[in-house]
């Protein structure tokens, strides 16, 4: 068995008619972090919202934590959601819930029943992010930085496979920005893969990895280190 958590081979993306990246082969291996860069519009978050099944894959082969995605229906896309760890730009919190119960949604959503192994396993997240004194608090309470803190916790709760952020330091100052980018560091280092889509260079420059740039409807890799 290969160690591969992503493969695209002759992959198409389309929205609609229009295509949005064409001929897409690439592999993601377990334990990696790789950047996805390119500028608005050029199909970052396209590729992601394929790989979490809201966008659907009509033309070449792409397997991801062991779906096919051109053979996914669409009962089959909350189970390839419970492998994969989502981050937004925007947070995806729900306003009217603490922070703890944004988190007790999640895990109950995803068919965890026990109260004493829910509770156990928000206090595990939360403290691995940092937030272990907020659990009470409301988004509103929160600051950018913390409520993006919670969504990578949220992130985390299913242990998933393979963690897709999406712009996830886009509504941040640059100081926030770094202090989120190194969580998500020590996140990878713990064993997580990472696939992080961003438009933030200094980031990239600064923690280099592996990196592939949505350019002209193409993904390619480039170096950046």
């Amino acid at each position: 068995m290969n160690d591969h958590i992503l493969e695209m081979k002759d992959a198409q993306i389309f929205q609609g008619n229009s295509i949005i990246l064409k001929d897409i082969s690439l592999n993601v291996h377990k334990g990696e972090f790789v950047y996805i860069i390119g500028k608005t519009g050029s199909g970052k978050s396209s590729l992601l919202k394929t790989l979490y099944g809201e966008l659907s894959l009509t033309k070449g082969h792409s397997e991801i934590v062991g779906f096919n995605l051109r053979q996914l229906k669409e009962k089959d896309v909350p189970y390839l959601r419970r492998k994969l760890g989502i981050i937004f730009q925007d947070f995806k919190l729900l306003s009217d819930r603490s922070v703890s119960s944004n988190l007790a949604f999640v895990l109950k959503a995803t068919g965890w029943s026990s109260k004493d192994k829910i509770e156990k396993r928000i206090q595990e997240v939360l403290e691995k992010v940092g937030m272990e004194n907020k659990a009470h608090k409301y988004p509103h309470e929160l600051s950018g930085g913390e409520q993006q803190r919670v969504a990578i916790a949220r992130a985390l709760l299913n242990n998933p496979e393979l963690i897709l952020a999406d712009e996830p330091t886009g509504n941040l100052d640059p100081e926030t920005s770094e202090e989120v980018m190194n969580l998500l560091r020590e996140i990878h280092l713990s064993g997580n893969t990472i696939i992080m889509a961003t438009h933030d260079y200094t980031l990239i420059y600064k923690y280099p990895n592996k990196t592939l740039k949505c350019d002209n409807a193409t993904i390619f890799e480039v170096m950046n280190n």
